[in-house]
């Protein structure tokens, strides 16, 4: 079941060329932001896409999984980004934390569609980067200690754009319910029916999992959310509106 493969797909490589535009070192600020709102909008109309032709089919072998290794500095913070965006996305997700050849990893395991999967390691790459190059020009008290700092502003950054992706996916579709109806479904039943089968394989892969739970400390929180409501998804500040979608 474990796929860590991109899947061919026209749709996906102009995606990524749009990204890999938009993280060009040469790339101006108005340049990079046009680019990553593109990205953000083919990312939305993808998924949708893909949902819309396989809602037929409920095989839950389709369900795949995909692993992400983290490594310090920063790790369970940008594992956590990663999961966040990935939930909001349709997928579901188990951190594994270990020890590997002596030291200590965050293993992010990854469950849902080859759609979702995509679009959730394409939106985490943009989002990562945007949020570095933002961290890297907030300032912050001397006195304050710098890695507390950092891991709050990540916690403030990833709440704030999880947030907006979730609102964003279902702006999309409600927007998108007609093309759904007229196929003989909805929105509702083909999101319950992934929610199910996605579920299904964590508890298989990971049956006995508990939720988990990290306490920060940090003056950071306050500017990530700040970040976090500046990062461009794409659509004009979302990445599900009807003009993302190409009508």
């Amino acid at each position: 079941m474990q796929n860590t493969e991109t899947a061919a797909h026209p749709k996906l490589a102009k995606i990524r060329k749009m990204l890999a535009l938009a993280e060009d070192p040469g790339a101006t600020e108005a340049e990079a932001a046009a680019f990553t709102e593109k990205a953000s909008a083919m990312i939305a109309q993808y998924g949708l896409e893909k949902a819309l032709a396989e809602h037929a089919d409920v095989d839950p072998t389709k369900i795949e999984q995909r692993v992400r290794e983290f490594q310090a500095p920063y790790a369970r913070d940008h594992a956590t980004l990663a999961y966040a965006v990935a939930v909001a996305l349709g997928c579901q997700g188990v951190l594994s934390p270990q020890v590997i050849r002596g030291r200590k990893v965050d293993m992010l395991h990854l469950f849902g569609t080859a759609a979702d999967l995509e679009r959730a390691s394409m939106l985490y790459t943009s989002l990562l980067l945007q949020g570095g190059r933002d961290l890297s020009r907030t300032p912050w008290h001397p006195g304050q200690n710098k890695a507390a700092f950092i891991r709050s502003w990540w916690s403030g950054f990833t709440v704030t754009v999880s947030d907006r992706i979730d609102a964003a996916e279902r702006a999309a579709r409600a927007d998108a319910e007609g093309d759904f109806v007229a196929a003989g479904t909805s929105t509702a039943i083909v999101l319950r029916s992934k929610r199910a089968e996605t579920g299904a394989a964590v508890r298989e892969a990971f049956p006995s999992t508990r939720p988990g739970s990290r306490r920060l400390s940090g003056g950071g929180h306050a500017s990530g959310t700040a970040a976090g409501n500046r990062a461009n998804l794409g659509g004009g500040g979302t990445i599900g509106s009807r003009r993302a979608l190409g009508s």
